[in-house]
């Protein structure tokens, strides 16, 4: 199977975490976000355990929140020792509420309003990442209004290309997040900021993008920065005590896909980054990522109930589910590919179907072109794989229609942790 917590038991019926997707669709009904708590905690360790060991103790992974953000995701960063990376007030709001440490929350954002600035300064968060140099001033400001002296890291595009889907690459230099090395704006940024007596420039982020698998991204990136880190020290005399390198680390959506050893490539951009600030004649940074996708997506699994199937002598077959864009708008946005698996492993006479969903849109679909049971018929369950991370957070209410539940599984059990959107929640907000 695609992932180690996916499984078919001795009668063929399909699992997800060591349970049986029947029994849970019968019990939380559909369409249904699973989570893999045991995953999701085994996921955390790896990535603290892997930066102990290359980076030092105080080395710490971020949990880029975006990628899931309920309060139960929260509370287990909170007890598996993670930091997390925020891009709202909403997902610091979350956090919070979660009781997750204040001091461990970073800020991240292009556009920061005033009163998100506002909010997150009150609310004690440990970092500001600073995107620009409006929202320095702004920040600036605030800090000093509050009389504190806020941490900030800033964010400098290195001009990378990461090889990956174009909606998720943030490296290159004509991208709308952070400021570019190239021109000398990036040494005017760090200039401006170190001139501000309420803000701590600690250091610096940057971040290429996501579903990265070429091995050489990371490495390149540490070359930009290295450089860029040797001008600062040489032309305004700073020395760049912390570096966030970001997040990204690609994911199996598909058995043709490349499995990456995290760990070892961990292991291999340390010593790069050593070898490389030695040469520079630099101190080693404190080093700090964002995992997210890598943490939760293959904890996930998105289970729907058959509604239609639409059989087209000549033309396409259809399965429609009971669920769609809405739950999952990532195939609409950038043709992401996933791996679909119906409930029983029969091994009959197979057809090709696009999975299509219930929203009044042609550009609902799920996942075209893929082979499902002849035979299959309204009510058979339909499993979509490794769906964790930007499914139920960049779900809708499109066409009016509820957000699913989130139940995560844990040790054989299995809890709500976000509740099934009722009619009465879709008016909740209307006056």
């Amino acid at each position: 199977m695609l992932s180690e917590n996916i499984e078919r038991n001795e009668v063929g019926e399909l699992c997800f975490a060591g349970q049986s997707i029947r029994r849970l669709a019968e019990q939380y009904g559909t369409p249904l976000y699973l989570m893999d708590a045991d995953r999701i905690r085994a996921n955390c360790r790896m990535y603290r355990n892997a930066f102990r060991e290359s980076f030092g103790e105080k080395a710490l992974p971020l949990y880029a929140s975006k990628a899931a953000s309920f309060r139960q995701i929260y509370r287990i960063m909170a007890e598996e020792g993670m930091g997390v990376d925020t891009v709202s007030p909403g997902e610091i709001h979350t956090a919070l509420r979660a009781g997750f440490p204040a001091e461990k929350i970073w800020f991240h954002g292009d556009g920061k309003t005033d009163e998100d600035i506002r909010y997150a300064v009150r609310a004690g968060i440990g970092c500001f990442v600073v995107d620009n140099e409006t929202e320095l001033a702004c920040l600036q400001a605030e800090a000093k209004a509050q009389g504190i002296r806020q941490k900030v890291l800033l964010r400098i595009t290195p001009g990378i290309d990461p090889h990956t889907y174009e909606a998720v690459n943030t490296g290159m230099v004509d991208v709308k997040f952070g400021v570019p090395i190239a021109e000398e704006q990036a040494l005017h940024f760090v200039e401006k900021a170190l001139s501000m007596d309420a803000l701590e420039v600690a250091g610096l982020h940057c971040h290429v993008g996501s579903m990265v698998f070429d091995e050489m991204v990371f490495e390149d990136t540490v070359d930009h920065m290295v450089s860029f880190m040797k001008e600062l020290r040489d032309t305004l005399g700073y020395e760049t005590k912390e570096l966030n390198l970001g997040g990204g680390y690609g994911v199996r959506y598909l058995e043709t896909d490349k499995t990456i050893d995290i760990p070892a490539r961990i292991r291999a951009l340390a010593e790069h980054i050593r070898q490389r600030t030695e040469e520079a004649g630099l101190p080693m940074p404190f080093l700090l990522m964002e995992p997210g996708r890598s943490i939760v997506a293959d904890a996930g699994m998105t289970v729907y109930t058959v509604s239609t199937v639409k059989h087209q002598p000549g033309f396409k077959n259809y399965v429609i589910v009971d669920g769609g864009m809405t739950d999952n708008p990532r195939y609409c946005l950038y043709k992401a590919s996933y791996t679909v698996l119906h409930e029983s492993g029969h091994e009959g006479k197979k057809e090709t179907f696009d999975l299509v969903g219930r929203c009044c849109e042609s550009g609902d679909i799920l996942q075209p072109g893929i082979k499902l049971p002849a035979d299959i018929k309204r009510g058979d369950l339909i499993a979509v794989c490794i769906t964790g991370a930007y499914n139920y957070s960049m779900a809708s209410n499109y066409n009016r229609l509820g957000r699913p539940p989130v139940v995560m599984l844990e040790q054989g059990e299995s809890s709500v942790a976000v509740r099934r959107e009722t009619l009465d929640d879709l008016c909740a907000m209307d006056l």
